[in-house]
């Protein structure tokens, strides 16, 4: 080996000496810091980057997280409640070299879940603990969120959801409580039966009052001549019809003629 080939050689194990490597997973981001110029303001994207062997890679998970927590809180008479919630959170993308710099890796323990802790007990402190174990779960996990996002406005996470999955009252409250709303339901149910019921009984009122209505209307505009009258024209189109027939007149009820028709009629048989 001669001396060119030498340095050539000493040079490429220096510089690999110098130089790291690191790899970012998919749906991360990597923010670099090094002794000389602290946190680098370029972030490293997915895949695998040349770095300096004494960096620091903080690897930033930007996709959304969660994070289970119990919430210790008073409702509004002072009673103390226990809430399983969770949070779904994640650091904004574009924001990740400023969210190290400003806050650090540990930014759900920094502000995330104090942030959260404060809004519970300021939110669930409005409602009773009826209200909180079945009518407003919905409406309190919505106010925490807005809340919280609130404060973390310009500080580079947001948070998506707020979920509390199960409410923890003392057990003489829970019992009161579901008591109270069985109560409710089969007082409900009962409506429910009483106004299809009286719904009914109106229909049939409404429609034996429009039946009454016609028969009254029919009545007065009806009398014997009329009916009479309606026989004869009835009478004279049969009598002007192709089809075989005898007419006896006078013969009918109010003098209103018979009429047999001599296809279907039976044959009378008569003389010796």
């Amino acid at each position: 080996m001669n001396e060119f080939a030498a340095h050539r050689l000493l040079a490429a194990a220096l510089a690999a000496a110098l130089t790291g490597c690191s790899t970012i997973p998919t749906g991360r981001t990597g923010v670099e810091w090094t002794p000389i110029h602290g946190t680098v303001s370029r972030t490293l994207g997915e895949g695998f980057h040349f770095v300096s062997p004494f960096s620091h890679i903080y690897d930033v998970d930007l996709r959304e997280q969660q994070q289970d927590v119990e919430l210790d809180v008073l409702a509004d008479n002072g009673l103390e409640i226990k809430l399983r919630s969770s949070i779904l959170f994640q650091p904004i993308s574009s924001e990740a070299y400023e969210l190290i710099k400003e806050t650090g890796p540990a930014y759900y323990s920094t502000l995330v879940g104090p942030y959260v802790r404060s809004s519970a007990r300021r939110v669930v402190g409005r409602y009773s603990p009826e209200e909180i174990y079945s009518t407003k779960r919905e409406q309190i996990e919505r106010e925490i969120r807005e809340d919280v996002s609130a404060k973390l406005d310009g500080r580079h996470l947001r948070v998506n959801a707020i979920l509390i999955r199960e409410v923890h009252l003392p057990p003489v409250v829970q019992t009161a409580i579901q008591a109270k709303l069985k109560e409710e339901q089969r007082a409900l149910e009962m409506r429910f039966v009483l106004d299809r019921t009286r719904q009914e009984a109106d229909r049939k009122r409404i429609e034996a009052a429009g039946i009454a209505d016609y028969q009254a209307t029919i009545s007065k505009g009806l009398n014997p001549d009329i009916l009479a009258w309606q026989g004869i024209e009835a009478t004279e189109k049969l009598a002007e019809s192709p089809n075989a027939k005898v007419i006896v007149i006078g013969s009918g009820k109010e003098g209103l003629p018979v009429i047999l028709n001599t296809a279907t009629a039976p044959e009378v048989k008569g003389g010796p």
